[in-house]
C-alpha cells in the first residue's frame, strides 16, 4: 500500500464520509473511491460497508485502521526526528511576549536547547498596540499570544501558559482600599484603548466592551506598549486588566494589582506566520507540545 493510500485510509476511516475525505486532502472524490476499491481488490476483502446514507467500517477494516494508524504515527515521529536533527532547525528564535511572561517560559526555553542543540530563544517585547506586526514583518519568529488569535495569515500552535487576571489601578484609586475588584467596576472607569491596529476580538478577549449586566466599558487613553499602560494607570487616567503575571514581576511605584476572580482565565499560544513556517519553528512547536502548558 503506497504512503497516499494509507493516508485516504485513514482519513476516509475517520471521516466516514467519501466527499468529505475528498476534500480534506484536496483530491477528486473518484480519486478516494478508486485507492479503497484497489486496496479491498488487492485484499480479497471489503473495508468498508457502503449504503446511500452512511459509511462504516468492517471488521477488516476497524483492524486495518488500528495496524496502520501505528504505522502513520511512527513514520511522523521518524520524519519529526530527522527534521529536528537537522540543520535547519538550530537557529536562534526571536520569539515575542508580553512583559516578563519570557521568565515562566524559562522550562520552555531550556527543553528547546537541550532537545536542539546549537538552537536558542531570543525574547523580544511585543508591541500591544500591533500584536501581528513584528509577526508580519519578520522581526518575531514566533509570538506568545493570548486566546483567540483568528488571523488568515498566521498559524497557531500549543497553549504554553495559561492563568487568570488582574486589575491593575492607581495606589489612591477607591478600588485599591476595597482590595478586589469585578469586571462590572469597569463600566465605572476607563480602560486603555490600543488603537486600530489591534483586532477588537483580540483585545475584547482581555478587556470586554461591557460588563456581565451589559454595561458599556469606556476605552481611552490610548497607549502603544506595557510600560506606556503603566504610567497611564499610575497617574489615574484609567485602570486596566492584564494577565496576572503582571503583578508577579512588577511592582511600580503607585500601582495596585487586583484579584480579578470574576474574570475567565487566559490561555497563552504560539503563533507565526504561515509562510514564515520552517524546521526551527516546528521543533519549538513540538517541544512545547510535549512539556504541556505552564500554570501561573
Amino acid at each position: 500500500m503506497e504512503l497516499r493510500d494509507i493516508e485516504i485510509f485513514l482519513t476516509l476511516a475517520e471521516e466516514l464520509h467519501f466527499g468529505r475525505t475528498a476534500e480534506r486532502l484536496r483530491v477528486s472524490q473518484a480519486r478516494v473511491s478508486q485507492a479503497i476499491s484497489r486496496q479491498e481488490k488487492r485484499l480479497g476483502t471489503a473495508l468498508f460497508d457502503r449504503t446511500s446514507r452512511k459509511v462504516g467500517l468492517t471488521p477488516v477494516g476497524r483492524r486495518l485502521r488500528e495496524d496502520l494508524q501505528q504505522v502513520q504515527d511512527l513514520l511522523q515521529q521518524a520524519l519529526a526526528r530527522a527534521e529536528a536533527m537537522g540543520p535547519g532547525a538550530s537557529r536562534t528564535l526571536q520569539v515575542g511576549v508580553f512583559g516578563h511572561a519570557g521568565h515562566e517560559l524559562r522550562p520552555l526555553a531550556d527543553a528547546f536547547r537541550t532537545r536542539h542543540p546549537g538552537s536558542d530563544i531570543q525574547f523580544r517585547e511585543i508591541n500591544g498596540s500591533d500584536p501581528f506586526g513584528a509577526l508580519r514583518s519578520g522581526q518575531h519568529d514566533i509570538n506568545v499570544l493570548w486566546l483567540p488569535v483568528l488571523e488568515p495569515d498566521l498559524t497557531v500552535g500549543p497553549t504554553v501558559l495559561t492563568g487568570g487576571r488582574v486589575l491593575a489601578v492607581a495606589a489612591d484609586h477607591p478600588l485599591a482600599e476595597r482590595g478586589t475588584a469585578s469586571l462590572e467596576d469597569l463600566a465605572d472607569n476607563r480602560v486603555v484603548d490600543f488603537g486600530p491596529n489591534a483586532p477588537e476580538y483580540w483585545i475584547t478577549a482581555m478587556v470586554p466592551t461591557r460588563t456581565p449586566l451589559g454595561r458599556r466599558i469606556p476605552r481611552g487613553p490610548a497607549a502603544r506598549t506595557f510600560h506606556e499602560l503603566l504610567a497611564l494607570v499610575a497617574a489615574g487616567h484609567c485602570v486596566h486588566p492584564l494577565g496576572e503575571i503582571a503583578a508577579r514581576y512588577n511592582n511600580p511605584p503607585g500601582i495596585v494589582f487586583l484579584p480579578l476572580p470574576d474574570a475567565p482565565s487566559l490561555q497563552w499560544a504560539l503563533a507565526w506566520s504561515t509562510a514564515a513556517d520552517n524546521p526551527a519553528i516546528r521543533a519549538l512547536a513540538r517541544t512545547a507540545a510535549d512539556l504541556g502548558p505552564i500554570a501561573l
